[in-house]
């Protein structure tokens, strides 16, 4: 990837399932490769965006989140699929998790969100590349995060934000790893960047 240095394994195995092997990478500091579109030539291998479209009015506004059978999630099973969402305060910052089973399709419905991902996925063409997207009801775009993509959050801004999601997979806390917000190989700048 033009512009991202150089990115190694720590050799710190975090999960593996079959050939899938999450490593942490070693990366310098930063918020790696900011997305501005959603047909991005920096996406992490296997993300995927869309635009969604937004209708406001004098009451407010109407935000279509999903058609099962459509869209990013069109493959989500509707016997095993789940739509959830998360109410977050402003500040929150919820990182990283990443999953070996299961894919995410993540609608940032009301406030700004701050999304950093971060693939760990030994061998794939994008290891170790970091993305940052800002989302919410400014941007509304929906995005597919496949396993081995580690995931997370932070909540810009004064007001509340909410995340409505679905997985193609029933909710299971053992396919549920967790990284903490700061961890020093993923290295993700959660500070405001005063430019």
């Amino acid at each position: 990837m033009a512009g991202e240095p150089a990115v190694t394994a720590t050799g710190r195995r975090v999960a593996a399932l079959g050939s899938l092997e999450l490593v942490l990478p070693e990366c310098e500091k930063g918020l790696g490769k900011l997305i501005g579109r959603v047909d991005s030539p920096d996406l992490i291998d296997g993300v995927r965006l869309a635009q969604l479209a937004l209708f406001p009015d004098d009451r407010g506004y109407f935000l279509e989140v999903q058609r099962f059978g459509q869209g990013l999630a069109s493959h989500f099973p509707s016997e095993t699929s789940q739509v959830s969402a998360a109410l977050n305060y402003p500040g929150t910052i919820k990182a990283f998790h990443y999953h070996l089973h299961q894919t995410d399709c993540w609608t940032p419905a009301k406030g700004l969100f701050q999304v950093a991902l971060a693939d760990l996925r030994l061998g794939s063409p994008t290891f170790g590349l970091r993305n940052t997207l800002y989302v919410g009801q400014l941007r509304p775009w929906q995005i597919l995060i496949p396993p081995g993509v580690a995931h997370g959050y932070k909540i810009i801004g004064r007001d509340d934000a909410l995340l409505v999601y679905m997985t193609d997979r029933f909710y299971n806390p053992n396919d549920e790893g967790r990284i903490v917000y700061n961890d020093p190989s993923i290295n993700y700048d959660w500070e405001t960047q005063y430019k």
